[in-house]
């Protein structure tokens, strides 16, 4: 789930640029590095999320991790008073999130999300930290109103509460204009913005960032010292040349394409081939589908026959922390064709009936 399509990442590309970063490496032995990431990527990055995301930084204000699963450990790290700070999460919500500032000795309040997003009254009374997900809510897809977004930057601000925003595939938005990051409207600096390459180029680069309030850097990076001071240079190097010449940009569009065909072809196979079962969820963004179970139906089993009939997908209840208030499942588009995704559906569709019959 989730995963982007491997086959079409600018491999040529990346290879011509990362060894012209060897070539001057030779020239130069050493390239200039800390531990808050090489300072053309954080700059690049600065000037791309600023046109793609509106968001307001410039490069003092990243922290390069290693993917955003880093930057939620460096996070929970700095944010995180053992058994006394308390941390609202979303849920369903994403459990790597969760799991980060539980091993800190964070006590962790479950909210529940609705169609505009999370129900910003549920949120404890007593949280300092809230970590959302308002331009594509994982795993269910839904959007964060903008009344909503508004009302939970007051109360933060109100509160004394902090705020981490996983934007974490909102490069691939296939309808409307997307709403403006927290980040964006943030004007208590309170806002962690997180973003990633896991999806607009390769889970396996390993690179990420925090954009962070000024006065939170320099703990992030103290932190970022002691776990990891030295990462990567040459593919941070190489991810600079990648945005800086466009190359990130021409290919998001490109993909843009590509993963906005193999959505409209589940969504209709959904409702053509899977309607007795399945509904899909309303959502705009990112590169899964959440589909909500017609009747009471064990999605744990439906999930285990599809596997037999070779299908993978994923169920809802892990994700959740406290009783599911639905049932379903979980299907990924990125790194599949539009003609395997038609095959998928149909073998979907007999593992579904034979599970009927069985019942």
């Amino acid at each position: 789930m989730g995963v982007p399509d491997p086959a079409s990442f600018p491999y040529d590309t990346w290879r011509r640029l990362y060894g012209r970063v060897l070539r001057q490496l030779h020239a130069k032995p050493a390239l200039s590095f800390d531990a808050q990431g090489l300072g053309a990527l954080r700059a690049a990055i600065s000037q791309h999320v600023s046109f793609s995301r509106a968001v307001a930084c410039g490069p003092d204000d990243i922290v390069i991790t290693a993917g955003a699963q880093q930057a939620f450990d460096l996070l929970a790290r700095v944010l995180t008073t053992r058994d006394r700070t308390i941390v609202a999460l979303e849920d369903p919500g994403y459990p790597p999130l969760r799991a980060a500032f539980e091993v800190q000795g964070a006590r962790t309040a479950s909210v529940p999300v609705d169609e505009e997003g999370l129900i910003v009254d549920r949120v404890p009374a007593r949280a300092r930290v809230v970590c959302v997900t308002p331009s594509h809510q994982f795993p269910l897809g839904t959007v964060m109103s903008a009344g909503r977004r508004a009302v939970l930057l007051e109360l933060c601000q109100r509160r004394g509460m902090v705020i981490i925003e996983d934007d974490y595939d909102s490069e691939f938005r296939f309808v409307d204009r997307p709403l403006d990051a927290l980040q964006t409207l943030d004007r208590a600096q309170c806002v962690f913005y997180v973003g990633t390459f896991s999806k607009s180029l390769l889970p396996e680069l390993r690179i990420g960032y925090i954009v962070a309030p000024p006065w939170a850097v320099a703990a992030l990076v103290a932190a970022k010292q002691i776990s990891d001071g030295q990462r990567d240079t040459m593919a941070q190097a190489t991810l600079a040349l990648l945005i800086h010449e466009g190359h990130l940009a021409r290919h998001v569009r490109k993909m843009q394409g590509i993963y906005s065909s193999r959505r409209q072809v589940l969504l209709e196979r959904i409702e053509s081939v899977l309607g007795n079962w399945l509904e899909a969820l309303p959502a705009v963004a990112g590169l899964h589908v959440a589909a909500a179970l017609k009747g009471r139906r064990d999605e744990e089993s439906v999930v285990a026959r599809a596997r037999k009939h070779e299908v993978g997908v994923g169920a809802l209840g892990p994700y959740y922390t406290v009783r599911p208030t639905m049932h379903g499942l979980v299907l990924g588009y990125g790194a599949i064709r539009a003609s395997d995704i038609i095959e998928g559906v149909n073998r979907l569709r007999r593992s579904m009936s034979s599970f009927a019959r069985s019942r």
